[in-house]
């Protein structure tokens, strides 16, 4: 219990201060004038303020409260490595040991796990967050057991207590990283692009493996390729992208034995591939209805380079006008299909056949263009059939179909195969077919198919559409010339310029439209797994997590020939999936998190923090401290030991209020004094005048 005296004024404080001012006044002035009684004067005018003032004495019944340490245990990433979780462990036990020992004293343990996104250790938020629940009267001191690397610092609380770092880690520790310092998100296919990379050595590295580190490279998950680079230097590494898209290149330095985590030992790339110009040789045997189809598609799209050669008067019509004005200029037929028949994307025969101005030597670089990586599509009309067929030509030893050499001229409506409703080339055309389905053709060539993928049929299921690959390269058929019919909207048209879009992409090899396919897309931590196929339904995909371990997906089919599931990643990181022969890797965040950026234990971001609140940085591998009670102000740490500060908090359970003395007594000392110091005034006149 404990007493203290209050006043309750029994009127306004200022006039309590005006009585006061007039008191003092009167008193100086009776000192002035000498009055005896001066002095009695004023003992009663101080009782009447007293009494105005109202002094009454207020006892209070308090109990004591304990004294809190909050403990914040770091269990991010970082903390998940080497000794580090025995050493966390070690470390609380031994908190917790040394509180329960010291009376009247709690303690609050806060865990703190990675912080969202790539945020990195947010170990003085979880401080703030855990101080804000606890009153700040009670907080005798907080203790951190953490490797040190917190990202931010900036948040660090105003402590009114000691704060206390126990460093988890080893003084031998050392680890190696690898450092994406630029790395461009697009690039022109056919040209360089720079990527800068750097290889770092972190804490006492030994001297076997320090100077050089051997890292491999590889792109789309396919093999790696291995080179010895220095260590501490910037490496520009140059890379041509293989194909259009998204390119995934996948750095990996050599784990060496003793490093702390292989987490930072990779790194993953992700370049959109584009290309400069797409160069097309369109070469139309002679004019017709569906030439302008081909034109019209390639010409929308600027990013094209059309090569149109059209052959408008067969060398067979004799009208004797001489050869030479015959054309404006000179078409350069060897430049194009000698010289320069590599730089196309795409050749394309509209109805071509065999008059002689194409020598077979040029029909033969063709053939051999397509087996090197090049395309062809071949759109086939009534000559496709005859004698002068460009089947018949060298070019026909890699078509995926025959001539029967009939061509019927009836109405028909094309329709997808069971291969076509998987095959990314006409996946889901059927959905974009207009009210009352598609619109018929009245001319299909007569074609048997003997290799390749037969994605459209026309009249009694004939072959229609048939897609091959051939070497490294590709090409395709099409057996009809009234295609042009679709754009035209006749009977409601049909989805022509998709069909065309995707057929010219598909043979330039753009990775959305390839049949067998892999892809992963990360949104957060969701990871969304979709796989392709034109086979049966494929085999579950093993996904290999950054830590190693690995687990099964099984996707199931969304769509004819699609197959896709979403999955949780527990962390982020560099994430593999294998699916048979097919794999790919995808990284969420970057590959090494910010947590993996510094990962040897150190004491240097901390140590601007704890030396103002007069703590102390202990290293647990020298021993867990002993905990010990100190005084406000004092230094709290030394070799060791770490102390806290009692707080003495309390909690108030009864208060009582009592006047000090009764008003009446303050009147009637007042009174007393003044008739005493009349008295005394009285005397002293008759005295003075006898």
């Amino acid at each position: 219990m404990t007493a203290n005296l209050i006043l309750d004024p029994l009127i306004p404080m200022l006039a309590l201060y005006a009585l006061g001012a007039v008191a003092v006044v009167t008193i100086c002035y009776g000192l002035w004038r000498g009055l005896a009684g001066w002095a009695l004067r004023g003992l009663a005018a101080i009782a009447l303020l007293a009494a105005l003032a109202n002094p009454s004495l207020q006892r209070e019944d308090r109990a004591p409260l304990s004294d809190i340490v909050i403990a914040v245990v770091d269990e991010s990433a970082s903390q998940r490595i080497g000794v580090r979780p025995d050493q966390s462990a070690a470390a609380l036990a031994r908190v917790e040991d040394e509180i329960a020992a010291l009376p009247n004293t709690e303690l609050r343990i806060i865990r703190l796990g990675d912080g969202e996104g790539d945020s990195g250790t947010q170990l003085m938020l979880a401080l703030s967050e855990a101080m804000a629940e606890e009153p700040r009267a009670r907080i005798a001191g907080a203790i951190l057991i953490t490797d040190g690397q917190a990202h931010d610092i900036g948040l660090t609380p105003d402590l009114p207590a000691p704060l206390h770092v126990l460093l988890t880690g080893q003084a031998q520790d050392w680890d190696r990283r690898l450092v994406i310092k630029n790395a461009p998100g697009f690039a022109i296919l056919g040209e360089a692009v720079t990527l800068t990379l750097r290889i770092d050595d972190q804490g006492a590295v030994p001297a076997d493996v320090a100077g050089s580190a051997n890292i491999s490279i590889a792109i789309d998950g396919g093999e790696m390729q291995s080179y010895r680079v220095p260590v501490g230097e910037d490496l520009e590494l140059p890379v041509t992208l293989p194909h259009g898209g998204m390119n995934v290149l996948q750095f990996q330095v050599e784990v060496n034995e003793g490093e702390l985590t292989d987490r930072n030992n990779g790194a993953v790339v992700q370049i959109n591939g584009v290309r400069d110009r797409l160069r097309v040789l369109l070469v139309s045997g002679e004019p017709h209805a569906g030439e302008r189809v081909w034109r019209n598609l390639l010409k929308s799209d600027p990013s094209v380079d059309l090569v149109h050669f059209t052959i408008l008067r067969p060398p067979e019509k004799q009208d004797g006008i001489p050869a030479s004005e015959l054309s404006l200029i000179a078409f350069p037929t060897r430049e194009l299909f000698v010289e320069k028949i590599d730089e196309f994307d795409l050749i394309i025969f509209d109805r071509y056949r065999l008059r002689g101005i194409l020598p077979n030597a040029y029909l033969d670089n063709v053939r051999d263009y397509v087996k090197r990586g090049g395309t062809v599509l071949v759109a086939a009309g009534p000559e496709f059939g005859s004698a002068d067929s460009l089947w018949r030509s060298s070019l026909g030893e890699i078509m995926p179909v025959t001539a029967t050499s009939r061509v019927f001229e009836q109405g028909f409506t094309p329709a997808l195969t069971d291969l076509g409703k998987r095959h990314p080339v006409t996946e889901g055309l059927e959905k974009l077919a207009p009210q009352g389905g598609w619109g018929r053709w009245f001319r299909q060539i007569g074609l048997e198919q003997i290799a390749g993928q037969l994605v459209m049929t026309g009249i009694d299921g004939a072959p229609l559409l048939v897609l091959d690959r051939v070497g490294e390269g590709r090409i395709a058929v099409l057996g009809s010339d009234h295609m042009w019919l679709w754009g035209r909207g006749f009977e409601g048209g049909g989805p022509q310029l998709e069909l065309l879009r995707r057929l010219a992409h598909w043979m330039m090899k753009e990775p959305d439209l390839e049949e067998e396919a892999l892809v992963a897309a990360a949104n957060g931590q969701r990871l969304t797994v979709t796989r392709r196929t034109i086979l049966d339904a494929p085999p579950p995909v093993t996904i290999t997590a950054p830590d190693g371990t690995t687990s099964e997906l099984v996707l199931p089919e969304v769509a004819p020939g699609r197959y896709s599931a979403g999955w949780d990643a527990p962390e982020m990181g560099l994430y593999k999936l294998t699916q048979g022969d097919l794999s790919t890797v995808m990284a969420l965040g970057p590959s090494a998190p910010k947590e993996f950026e510094e990962t040897i234990a150190s004491a240097d971001k901390l140590q601007p923090v704890v030396t103002p609140m007069r703590g102390g940085i202990l290293r647990i591998e020298e021993g867990t401290p002993d905990i010990r009670t100190v005084g406000m102000g004092r230094v709290a740490a030394g070799r060791g030991w770490i102390g806290i500060t009692p707080r003495e908090a309390y909690v108030t359970e009864d208060i009582r209020i009592a006047a000090l003395l009764p008003a009446w007594l303050w009147l009637l000392m007042a009174a007393g004094l003044t008739l005493t110091g009349w008295l005394v005034e009285g005397r002293r006149a008759r005295t003075a005048n006898p």
